[in-house]
């Protein structure tokens, strides 16, 4: 195999088209979900939060909610030229990417999210079923960005004990679930 080949070969992939917008998933700060969809649209960019309508009771009150159905995501349907404008947008961490590839999200999976949170009531947490103690993970947003790391311990369903191998010591944190990537490859 020619040296050029192999360097297309390991190249990141990227589902960015110059004129046809697709779905893609970016990270946002936590809370500010509504605020980046509204910061996008003033940009001319289309953006979707998928919210949920949950009945909240209250000491003297009931009322009904609306809260993100994934906490610090937002989708973007954007071309080529859209993408560092969403990365420009105040509280957003980036775009979510697997094994740094950037890749679209099919419109039936929007779709399905929509229906989802068209049933009203409905109680429902987005986890990542895939991660469980053992797996190497590599932490995707926020300070600690690109340090890899194995899962040593699940606290509870959206937290992950990581033990990181750095500077020669083994040093545990607790990683919510929405900032952890699965990844193929072992950490020495």
């Amino acid at each position: 195999m020619s040296t050029a080949h192999q360097r297309l070969s390991s190249a990141a992939i990227n589902h960015l088209h110059d004129s046809e917008p697709r779905w893609f998933a970016v990270h946002t700060r936590s809370k500010s979900e509504k605020f980046v969809q509204r910061m996008l649209a003033k940009k001319g960019i289309h953006a979707w939060v998928p919210l949920q309508r949950l009945m909240r009771r209250y000491t003297r009150s009931t009322r009904w909610v609306e809260k993100p159905l994934i906490n610090a995501y937002i989708f973007v349907k954007i071309t080529k030229e859209q993408y560092v404008p969403v990365l420009e947008t105040e509280n957003v961490s980036g775009f979510v990417k697997f094994s740094k590839n950037l890749i679209a999200i099919p419109e039936t999976e929007i779709d399905l999210l929509k229906r989802i949170t068209l049933e009203e009531g409905l109680d429902m947490e987005a986890v990542p079923g895939s991660l469980s103690e053992g797996d190497w993970v590599e932490i995707a947003a926020g300070n600690l960005m690109g340090l890899k790391g194995r899962i040593v311990k699940a606290q509870g369903k959206r937290k992950f004990q990581v033990e990181l191998n750095y500077l020669f010591q083994s040093l545990l944190i607790t990683v919510d679930a929405a900032f952890l990537e699965k990844t193929r490859l072992a950490i020495p």
